[in-house]
C-alpha cells in the first residue's frame, strides 16, 4: 500500500464576483480530483485551532499528525533546520524576508509594497544576503540564506517575549504601524533600518528600480521560533516517509520528524515552480521503497497572497494534470494499491490576500474500494455538504492511513 498526501497550499477560497460567485477550485479544470471526489470520499478538516494563528506552520504541522498545542514552537525554526542554521537551545530565529519598500522618507512612514521583493530568484537573494551579512554579522546576530526570498535571522539570546507581524498581512501599510513589539524590539527594528540601508544602495535593486521592476530593498523580520524537535513520523505511523517541497518550512518538518527530503532544484516555492517534477520525483521515491509521500505545492498560496485569480486557478489546474498524474502512473506500474488525499493547509482568500482559518475542503480516494469512472465538482461548498468534518488534522491522517473507505 501506497500513500500519497497531496497539499495545495492556500487552495481554498471564498466565492468571488469575477467567478460568478464561485470560487478558483470550482471553475479549475481539475478532473483527477474531480474524479476522486466522485468515487471516494470528501468533506472538510478544521486545521488551525482557535488559538493558533492561521499560518503554514500550524496547519502544515496540524495535517502531519503533530498537533501545534504540543509540537510548535515557532516558524522560523523549522525553516531554520532546513537552511542547516546552527541552533542552541536560548536561540531565537526569525524569518527574515527581503520585500519591496516604498520610496518614503522615514523607515517608519515607507509601506510595504511586495512581500517576495519582486519574486527575487535564490541566486540574487544569496547576493543581496551576503551584502548584509558583511556588515550586520556579529556575535548576537547571524544572517543565513535560503530560498528566494525567504531568510533566516539567528539571535543568539534573544527575548522570546516579542510579537512581530506577517510581511505578507501589512502589504501597502506602513511600516510604523506595524513593527515588533516587546522587551529587544528596539534591537529588531534597528536591525532592518540598517539592512534597508544596506539593500538600498546595492547594485541589483538599482538596477531593477531603473527597469521600473520591484526591488528588493528591505528585510522584515517576523516568525520569531526557538529550538523544535519533533518525534519520528516512522515510529508515530509506521511509515517509510518522504517530503518534496520548495520551501525551507516544510522540509525543516520532514527533517525534523525522521523524513526523507527529495530534493528538486526546480522546485522554487513560488508561483512558477516545476510541478511535473514534483510529481516525477514523487513516483520515483513511491517505486524506491518509499511508503508515504507528502507532495506540497506553494503555487496556490503565493497566488493568493498576490490577489493572482487567473494564476490560482491555473496553479490548481497544474497540480491536477501535471503533478498527480505521474504519481498515479507509478502506481500502476507497480500494481501497487494505493490511498490518495488532497487538500489544502488553510485558506488564502484572493479578496483578502491572507490566510483564514475555516476548515478547509479535502478528498480521499483509495483505489481498492474506489474508482475514477464519474466526475463531480469538488470544491468547498461540495466538501461542506458532505457533513464530514474532522476537528483536527490529526485525525484526518489517522483516518487516512488507517481506515478503511467503503
Amino acid at each position: 500500500m501506497k500513500y500519497i498526501f497531496i497539499l495545495a497550499d492556500g487552495m481554498a477560497d471564498r466565492p468571488s464576483a469575477q467567478f460568478d460567485g464561485k470560487t478558483p477550485m470550482h471553475v479549475a479544470d481539475k478532473p483527477h480530483i474531480n474524479a476522486m471526489a466522485a468515487g471516494g470520499i470528501s468533506g472538510l478538516c478544521q486545521t488551525v485551532p482557535p488559538e493558533f494563528s492561521p499560518g503554514s506552520d500550524v496547519a502544515n504541522l496540524s495535517v502531519l499528525g503533530y498537533p501545534p498545542k504540543d509540537f510548535y514552537k515557532g516558524r522560523s525554526s523549522l525553516e531554520a533546520v532546513s537552511a542547516g542554521v546552527p541552533l542552541h537551545q536560548g536561540d531565537l530565529t526569525l524569518r527574515a524576508n527581503l520585500v519591496t519598500l516604498s520610496e518614503e522618507g522615514s523607515f517608519e512612514n515607507k509601506k510595504l509594497l511586495d512581500y517576495c521583493g519582486g519574486e527575487v530568484t535564490t541566486a540574487d537573494a544569496a547576493q543581496l544576503i551576503a551584502d548584509v551579512q558583511k556588515e550586520l554579522d556579529d556575535e548576537i546576530f547571524s544572517l543565513y540564506p535560503s530560498v528566494s526570498f525567504r531568510n533566516i535571522l539567528l539571535w543568539r539570546n534573544g527575548a522570546t517575549d516579542m510579537t512581530f507581524h506577517p510581511a505578507h498581512e501589512i502589504m501597502g501599510k506602513p511600516l510604523g504601524d506595524h513593527l515588533p513589539e516587546g522587551s529587544m524590539a528596539d534591537q529588531a527594528i534597528d536591525y532592518m533600518k540598517k539592512a534597508q540601508e544596506i539593500l538600498a544602495k546595492h547594485p541589483y535593486n538599482k538596477e531593477k528600480i531603473a527597469k521600473g521592476e520591484r526591488p528588493a530593498n528591505g528585510l522584515w523580520l517576523w516568525g520569531p521560533g526557538v529550538k523544535t524537535s519533533l518525534p519520528s513520523f516512522h515510529d508515530r505511523y509506521g511509515l517509510k516517509a518522504g517530503v518534496i517541497s520548495g520551501v525551507d518550512l516544510i522540509r525543516g518538518i520532514g527533517i525534523s520528524a525522521g523524513m526523507d527530503i527529495c530534493y528538486l532544484a526546480s522546485a522554487t516555492g513560488g508561483v512558477e515552480t516545476d510541478f511535473r517534477g514534483k510529481g516525477d520525483v514523487a513516483a520515483a521515491y513511491l517505486k524506491g521503497g518509499g511508503e508515504f509521500i507528502f507532495v506540497h505545492v506553494e503555487a496556490p498560496d503565493e497566488s493568493g497572497h498576490q490577489g493572482k485569480a487567473d494564476m490560482k486557478v491555473k496553479a490548481i489546474e497544474r497540480i491536477d494534470q501535471e503533478t498527480i498524474p505521474p504519481i498515479l502512473k507509478a502506481c500502476e506500474d507497480m500494481r501497487e494499491d494505493y490511498r490518495i488525499i488532497v487538500t489544502p493547509d488553510h485558506a488564502t482568500p484572493l479578496e483578502l490576500r491572507t490566510h483564514t482559518r475555516e476548515p478547509v475542503p479535502f478528498v480521499i480516494f483509495d483505489s481498492r474500494f474506489h474508482s475514477m469512472d464519474q466526475c463531480v465538482i469538488h470544491d468547498e461548498e461540495s466538501a461542506k455538504k458532505s457533513g464530514i468534518l474532522f476537528e483536527d488534522g490529526k485525525s484526518m491522517l489517522l483516518q487516512f492511513l488507517n481506515q478503511d473507505y467503503h
